[in-house]
């Protein structure tokens, strides 16, 4: 976890913004801390992704949702390549078996390289994720998968 201004120290709305946070370099999280669910926050420039519903936020813009007590907002910024896992109902399982690269508004020519690590003493996996001509595709080039896909978030297709 990391302030906003960290990631965007060009960005003057970032220098005060204390109610949320960068999760890595790829993620923005806002906490619900009010108890009618309201939240509000700041997106700064480009296409944003929700992770869960997929909806698309471009900014700079600050942003008012109302959330439940089993929501909040999580955003992918864009060119993001996020691993998600095959299983839900485990945690402990090779991660990079079955493994979803999801690719959250990828520019033309995008490379990006992606390391998923093991839960245990495995080697994980490396993968170089490609987009290219609307089309997204990945390979392995360290460590082991039983096999991947890659998936594209937020794109106008």
């Amino acid at each position: 976890m990391r302030p906003m201004f960290l990631e965007f120290p060009d960005d003057p709305a970032t220098a005060h913004l204390d109610r949320q946070c960068m999760l890595g370099p790829d993620v923005l999280v806002a906490p619900v801390l009010s108890a009618d669910g309201d939240v509000t926050y700041y997106v700064p420039a480009g296409t944003w992704t929700h992770l869960v519903t997929g909806t698309q936020v471009t900014g700079p813009a600050w942003l008012t949702e109302k959330h439940g007590f089993d929501s909040l907002p999580v955003l992918a910024r864009p060119g993001a390549v996020i691993p998600f896992g095959s299983r839900t109902d485990r945690p402990d399982y090779e991660w990079a078996d079955d493994v979803r690269l999801r690719m959250y508004a990828p520019t033309e020519g995008q490379r990006t390289r992606v390391r998923v690590p093991s839960p245990g003493n495995g080697p994980g996996a490396e993968f170089d994720v490609r987009y290219e001509g609307g089309t997204a595709s990945a390979e392995l080039v360290a460590g082991t998968s039983t096999g991947y896909i890659c998936e594209i978030q937020g794109t106008e297709r």
